[in-house]
């Protein structure tokens, strides 16, 4: 099936699109295939048992599926092994994880972090939450893209961290991050960087040991799996000379109260038991991504994304932002405002997300408060295309 353009069948496997709605809010999360939702309920129905505890049959198959999803997820992003993968319960939980954990032993004040315009507030935030640090940001260019001669010229002996968002969930903007890493690398080796790869993981085909970075997190339910299931995979290395997240459960070797001892990564950051059918969920949608092939779904999305490009470029009156280049289309009309556009859209089945899609600063950086975001995903079609497109031409019609 690589590089099979036509894989709209795909579509009557999401319940959530049996009604005609025209969903188009991918990049906020993804619905949900039935094989996914089978999946979860099978886990809880069939062999439901708390996991790594008991000695009964279905601990044992519910342990091993949870596990399995692991080498899953260390095979689809082509980590070394799967003790690199840390379950979490988003990517926001995978950020603070590395700003408490390894930037409370490794951030002294004065130290840097360098960040960009283009973060999201869960790669801004955590690390605000750790005193007497200075973070940088990298800047965009005149072209909307970020700006990497500025990135250098911010690298210094106080620089122990930088943290970059592979692709914009606000702009669909792909960040040339391995141009980062290299310069990052050549200017200290010792550097960490960290990539959040909540919307590249949708799009793109991810490989953390090409990439160099330290760390990558995504989050399973933009990933046509379930909400409450992260993923943060680092180098095994550095997770295993970093302290624990939380205590509790699952994650000690022996506990009295003169202290404990705590097992390797990825348990020893995994406290309590853990969202299950979740993680059991997400292994599922990979499952259902490999079959289809992500060479074929990019096909697909480049295709409905051109269109799309192509169909709103038709309507008089929309300012676009940003250098778009897969998923993603941020918008404004200079006609009406947002919102009163998107409830229009609303009224005609149209699924849109409006605001500063948490990315305040990039929104400053455009001198807007927020803007319209279409974003597709592997079940969108040319229908949902002229859908948004007629109803933008109601709303313009209506309120311009």
């Amino acid at each position: 099936m690589v590089g099979n353009t036509d894989i709209g069948y795909c579509r009557a496997d999401f319940v959530g699109l049996s009604g005609g709605l025209s969903y188009l809010d991918t990049a906020s999360s993804a619905q949900k295939s039935r094989v996914v939702i089978e999946k979860m309920c099978s886990a809880m129905e069939d062999h439901y048992a708390n996991i790594h505890r008991g000695l009964y049959r279905n601990a044992q198959i519910t342990t091993q599926e949870y596990e399995s999803v692991r080498g899953k997820v260390a095979e689809f992003i082509n980590a070394v092994k799967p003790a690199e993968i840390i379950f979490t319960r988003n990517t926001t939980e995978a950020i603070n994880l590395v700003a408490t954990s390894w930037g409370g032993q490794n951030l002294r004040k004065g130290d840097e972090v360098i960040l960009s315009v283009m973060e999201h507030h869960a790669n801004i935030v955590p690390w605000q939450l750790r005193d007497g640090i200075t973070i940088k940001v990298v800047p965009l260019t005149a072209q909307g893209t970020l700006d990497i001669e500025v990135f250098k010229s911010l690298l210094s002996d106080k620089t122990k961290m930088i943290g970059l968002n592979h692709i914009s969930n606000a702009l669909g903007v792909i960040n040339p991050v391995s141009e980062f890493i290299k310069a990052a690398r050549s200017f200290n080796k010792d550097i960490k960087i960290l990539i959040d790869a909540s919307q590249s993981i949708v799009h793109t085909s991810l490989d953390v040991q090409a990439m160099d970075c330290d760390f990558l997190t995504f989050t399973g339910h933009k990933l046509y799996g379930p909400t409450g299931v992260g993923v943060l995979w680092g180098r095994e290395e550095i997770l295993n000379a970093m302290p624990p997240y939380q205590g509790g459960g699952d994650m000690i070797e022996t506990v009295t109260f003169q202290g404990s001892t705590f097992k390797p990564a990825p348990a020893r950051f995994e406290a309590g038991t853990p969202a299950i059918a979740e993680v059991i969920g997400l292994g599922a949608a990979i499952d259902y991504l490999r079959t289809i092939g992500q060479d074929s779904i990019r096909a697909h999305e480049d295709k409905i994304f051109n269109y799309m490009k192509a169909q709103l470029q038709k309507i008089d009156g929309l300012t676009f932002f940003g250098v778009p280049q897969v998923g993603i289309i941020s918008f404004l009309p200079t006609w009406a405002h947002a919102a009163d556009v998107a409830m229009i859209l609303d009224k005609c089945n149209v699924a849109v997300r409006t605001g500063h899609h948490c990315c305040m600063p990039l929104m400053a950086a455009l001198g807007v408060e927020g803007t319209i975001r279409a974003s597709i995903g592997l079940y969108t079609n040319e229908a949902d295309i002229d859908s948004l497109v007629h109803g933008l031409k109601k709303a313009k019609d209506m309120l311009a």
